[in-house]
């Protein structure tokens, strides 16, 4: 990435390893927050960032920005990793034994790429690791105490073309293993793959809590 103030930002996501808002990468490299804004823009057309919307105790959802799951270490332009994808799709054959060997693979990595601290609440936490992935997740209106997400993106479309009983069985792990760190008492109760074109797949949390940890035990105090 050639523009100095966006290859900072690249480098400053990376270290991260979450999503940020806009306010606070413009702090880290001292710069306004309009211009930062800017050039995140830029990179979000470029397919080397996301955007997604965090909501706020008070006021407006702001913006949260993250590495697009596609992007290459070092801020290249996204295409051989696609490609990697595609090809691990093609090579790993169905089959009963072998999609339970995957889905245990994509709940490990799954634990390996959950948030261990958050002083949100598991769901805001859950949601916000979910955009961070290139998910655009959308909060549906919940259904027997279950928090559903429909997902406005397949990031793994590619791959998904090649082989989708496998990409979604190891998606359908990593995002077990997401709730096994960030809500273990929970389950993963639906998950439903949808056409990857269209995207639309559906996440069904269930014991997820909506109450953020810096509030947990208030009451008792």
């Amino acid at each position: 990435m050639a523009q100095p103030t966006r290859a900072q930002l690249f480098a400053l996501l990376a270290e991260f390893k979450r999503p940020a808002g806009t306010v606070e990468l413009a702090e880290r490299l001292g710069r306004h927050p309009n211009g930062v804004r800017l050039h995140l823009e830029r990179m979000q057309e470029a397919g080397f960032v996301t955007r997604s919307r965090a909501a706020q105790p008070m006021g407006r959802p702001r913006d949260a920005w993250a590495i697009a799951p596609d992007a290459r270490p070092g801020g290249q332009a996204p295409s051989a990793y696609a490609e990697l994808g595609r090809w691990l799709a093609r090579a790993i054959p169905a089959g009963r034994g072998r999609l339970r060997q995957v889905e245990a693979v994509g709940r490990e990595i799954g634990r390996e790429t959950a948030p261990r601290a958050s002083e949100a609440s598991p769901e805001e936490t859950m949601h916000t690791t979910l955009a961070a992935l290139g998910l655009q997740p959308h909060r549906d209106p919940p259904q027997g105490g279950c928090v559903i997400y429909t997902l406005g993106n397949c990031p793994y479309r590619d791959a998904v073309r090649e082989n989708q009983e496998v990409v979604c069985t190891l998606h359908r792990g990593l995002t077990r293993g997401l709730l096994d760190v960030i809500e273990p008492h929970a389950k993963l109760a639906g998950f439903v793959p949808r056409d990857p074109d269209v995207a639309g797949c559906l996440i069904k949390l269930e014991g997820v809590s909506t109450l953020a940890l810096s509030t947990v035990g208030e009451d008792d105090a």
